[in-house]
């Protein structure tokens, strides 16, 4: 039996998420698809965790276990014949286990790193209208950023989580929580040991409340000393989040998307 790695890449605009769902189409739904239509076999496809909704990815992990002959780096080429065009796969690997130890894309997790995308302007992009959130009235950098610091270590989450997670603690360690500015862009990178469901645009809606005004960055500090998801504020829309990197004890996802390794 092999052990297949995928890196995927996705446009989440069309899909319900990354999880197979009874209302539309999924990601994994659209993979597996491709896969059985390769293999001849149904198999499980296994990623780092849930995309939501108009969520995307630039660097999803997933995999499966499958005894074809196909070799491991061909996946990708081969699957990417098969996939639409908002789905692609980035990189296939072959991962084998060490005694008692079996890498899993979602159990063997260290770091994971998203990034939430903004368009400061005046106006709307035509062409950054499903990845970035479009906001016209002025943002504060430095009030963001203020902000973000609170974020950083290990703290309950419990604030800037949304109803419905099945998590048994919402207890987690942020690694890096910062902002920065790029034209008319502004961009939200956080990294973490893992996160709740719609914990990352909780995040992002409540700093939103910072870099308009409304609340000083201590609006920050005081959801995570008074747990409750009362004391955060509002949910920013899917679609300006994506999984941006996941590091692994075996490998970083950023290694198989540099121009070295594309040998660009």
């Amino acid at each position: 039996m092999h052990r297949i790695v995928l890196i995927i890449e996705y446009d989440g605009t069309n899909y319900v998420g990354w999880q197979v769902q009874p209302n539309g189409t999924a990601i994994q739904e659209v993979i597996c698809r491709a896969l059985k239509k390769l293999t001849g076999d149904e198999l499980s496809v296994h990623a780092s965790g849930r995309t939501d909704s108009g969520v995307h990815a630039r660097a999803q992990v997933a995999h499966f276990d499958t005894l074809s002959r196909i070799p491991a780096e061909k996946f990708s080429y081969a699957l990417n014949t098969m996939l639409p065009g908002d789905i692609r796969i980035k990189a296939s690997f072959e991962l084998t286990g060490d005694g008692d130890y079996e890498f899993h894309s979602r159990f063997s997790v260290k770091q994971k790193h998203y990034r939430y995308t903004i368009l400061n302007a005046p106006h709307n992009s035509a062409f950054t209208r499903n990845t970035a959130l479009h906001i016209h009235s002025g943002l504060d950098l430095e009030k963001l950023n203020a902000a973000a610091a609170f974020f950083l270590g290990t703290h309950d989450f419990l604030s800037f989580k949304a109803a419905g997670s099945k998590s048994k603690t919402t207890i987690r360690t942020i690694y890096k929580s910062e902002w920065f500015r790029n034209g008319e862009f502004l961009f939200y990178d956080v990294a973490g040991s893992g996160f709740l469901y719609n914990m990352v645009r909780i995040m992002v809606g409540s700093m939103l409340r910072v870099g308009m005004g409304f609340e000083s960055p201590e609006f920050i500090l005081r959801a995570l000393e008074n747990p409750d998801r009362e004391n955060a504020g509002d949910t920013a829309p899917a679609h300006g989040l994506m999984l941006y990197r996941v590091k692994y004890d075996e490998f970083d996802t950023e290694q198989f998307l540099s121009k070295a390794y594309l040998n660009i």
